[in-house]
């Protein structure tokens, strides 16, 4: 058995589940999200218990112990996104870097000839709370993710200073400059 795949994923009270056939669908107070769960996985409800989601599995095919894991690991992301919600910060190192919130997005100052205005993709809420910290946060963790990496590629942290656009807590690997010569 997969060690992730087997385990029942809890409904929290305050979200509602529709599965219908193989399109799942899931709400709560942070937003709503839908998943076409794959062909060959099933997903419903633990006997006796309509507040616990199972994923099972046809086989113990390589193919089949992969989708399982991968199934409950995107509703149990799911359920937790519409009830909690995810977020990811974002820290400006350098001198003169800074971002604003504009409307529902952000405007980077990057040490480039222009700003960089960036909007929001949907379901997605951006907010700079200082001009060196950018909090993204909504219900999806994939997209909450794939957007800090894009606001994160404008300027990734080099090297030899680290300045640029950092995950929160993320260690830069420095490089030693050149050194004076003789």
């Amino acid at each position: 058995m997969s060690r992730i795949g087997k385990m029942p994923i809890a409904v929290p009270s305050g979200v509602t589940v529709d599965l219908q056939d193989r399109h799942l669908k899931v709400k709560g107070p942070k937003g709503e999200l839908e998943l076409d769960v794959h062909p060959e996985m099933s997903l419903g409800f633990a006997k006796d218990d309509d507040k616990t989601l199972v994923v099972t599995r046809p086989s113990d095919e390589k193919e089949h112990r992969a989708l399982h894991g991968l199934t409950r690991s995107l509703v149990a992301n799911m359920v937790k996104g519409v009830s909690q919600g995810f977020s990811k910060n974002l820290e400006i190192v350098g001198v003169g870097y800074r971002a604003e919130k504009k409307g529902n997005g952000l405007t980077l100052h990057l040490g480039f000839s222009h700003t960089i205005d960036f909007p929001a993709p949907d379901g997605v809420t951006l907010d700079a709370p200082t001009q060196t910290t950018i909090t993204i946060s909504g219900p999806d963790k994939q997209s909450v993710g794939h957007t800090a990496a894009v606001i994160r590629s404008f300027r990734p942290p080099e090297p030899y200073k680290g300045k640029g656009i950092r995950y929160q807590g993320e260690q830069i690997r420095r490089k030693a400059g050149k050194t004076a010569g003789a």
